[in-house]
């Protein structure tokens, strides 16, 4: 039975399971977190369940792994010189899989390292626009043409609202198929047909931010019990999933911090959007308050 263990030194989490005999360790980047480890568990059952019915592939899971390395050295001669012939001349197209069957292993995976939102959004990208074009194709068969004609048609693609795909959603797309193509061409060894495709410019936009007399006229007007949330908006800077995930116990009173830690989308809290974005707000004289304030009135409600 394997188990998912977290490095003492470092924190960081990593796999612990027996293949052929042997006690694998592999090491992941991931924090240990309570999330973290629930992508891990998902990922060590099908692990686990592949060793179980014969069908692991170790260097699948883990690229770059030595004991996977070694442990395929130690294969059967004729087995291991099979592989290495293969990989000598390059995978023929009928050993290539479609790129619906290598997606799915890509996301696989990736979904450990991701946020859910991610995975969520990777999965639309793949299944409204990658697959219903080039799901049926080996993927060493797609061509740098096709792809360079798959970006212009997204541009002619109505989405929310019947609106035309932004170059950003556009540039969001074309990224997922670079990602599993270029992993796919590194695995059967072809050359990726993303290679040298420049992103779409994406226009910037100019924001116009309230100034301080119609800051000071929105608060003297919101309703009183939004008061105290239209405060810290407009005076932290705050993401709005950021505010709307906030909890008391990442309020520092004492020190007039908050820490940014959580953040709220979908309906469900997660960690920050990147690593970067946890990080602590000083809070000014009009934010305490406005804090001291709802915390008073959250003890009253309760």
């Amino acid at each position: 039975m394997g188990s998912i263990r977290a490095r003492g030194e470092t924190g960081r989490l990593f796999f612990e399971f027996r293949y052929k005999g042997h006690r694998c360790r592999e090491q992941t980047a991931l924090d240990d977190t309570p999330a973290n480890r629930r992508k891990m568990e998902q990922v060590l059952k099908k692990i686990e369940a592949e060793i179980t019915l014969g069908q692991f592939d170790y260097l699948s899971y883990f690229p770059n792994s030595k004991t996977g390395q070694k442990l395929m050295a130690e294969a059967e001669p004729s087995v291991a010189s099979s592989m290495a012939l293969s990989a000598r001349a390059g995978m023929t197209e009928e050993a290539c899989p479609t790129f619906e069957e290598f997606s799915q292993q890509w996301v696989m995976e990736n979904e450990v390292r991701w946020r859910r939102s991610t995975l969520e959004l990777q999965q639309s990208f793949i299944s409204r626009h990658l697959i219903p074009v080039f799901g049926k194709r080996k993927v060493n068969s797609i061509t740098k043409a096709e792809v360079l004609s798959f970006r212009s048609t997204l541009a002619k693609v109505p989405g929310h609202h019947d609106k035309l795909l932004s170059a950003k959603t556009i540039n969001e797309i074309v990224g997922s198929l670079k990602a599993i193509l270029d992993e796919a061409a590194d695995r059967y060894e072809f050359n990726s047909p993303t290679e040298r495709i420049k992103r779409l410019k994406v226009q910037k936009k100019d924001i116009h931010p309230f100034s301080l007399e119609q800051v000071r006229a929105i608060l003297e007007n919101v309703r009183e019990d939004y008061h105290s949330y239209m405060t810290v908006r407009f005076f932290t800077g705050m993401r709005s999933g950021e505010l709307h995930g906030l909890k008391w116990k990442y309020i520092d009173f004492e020190r007039r911090q908050i820490l940014i830690r959580e953040t709220f989308t979908k309906g469900r809290v997660e960690y920050t959007k990147t690593d970067g974005s946890q990080r602590e707000i000083h809070m000014s004289e009009a934010v305490y308050l406005a804090l001291k304030a709802q915390e008073e009135s959250s003890r009253t409600v309760s």
